[in-house]
């Protein structure tokens, strides 16, 4: 197996691709979308929403808060989750950046 080169690259473009790697699965996109529709954390009735198994839900639930958008608050039995205002608005504006500029491409048409 061959060995990352994520050395060569800038942190701005690993922290961009680590933010999209983050909401590139569906159950991740949906998490995030309920988090914003509900704009409020969420305690527990994630599960109860999405088509998917506890275990599941909690690993996508890890891999989001690992990243940085989501934070939980673990007060047993109950983890509620919420969305990271500060890492939100850098992913909008990281986001933003790259699908701001119009382009017109002059060939492969």
């Amino acid at each position: 197996m061959g060995v990352t080169k994520t050395q060569v690259f800038t942190d701005k473009q690993n922290r961009i691709a680590d933010l999209a790697k983050a909401l590139a699965h569906p159950a991740r996109v949906a998490i995030i979308q309920h988090l914003l529709k509900e704009k409020s954390c969420v305690c527990g009735d994630l599960v109860e929403v999405l088509p998917l198994a506890q275990a599941t839900v909690s690993q996508h639930l890890k891999e989001l808060k690992n990243i940085g958008i989501l934070h939980g608050e673990i007060n047993p039995p109950r983890v509620c989750y919420c969305i990271n205002e500060t890492v939100w608005q850098e992913a909008k504006a990281i986001f933003g950046e790259i699908f701001e500029p119009d382009i017109e491409v002059a060939c492969c048409k």
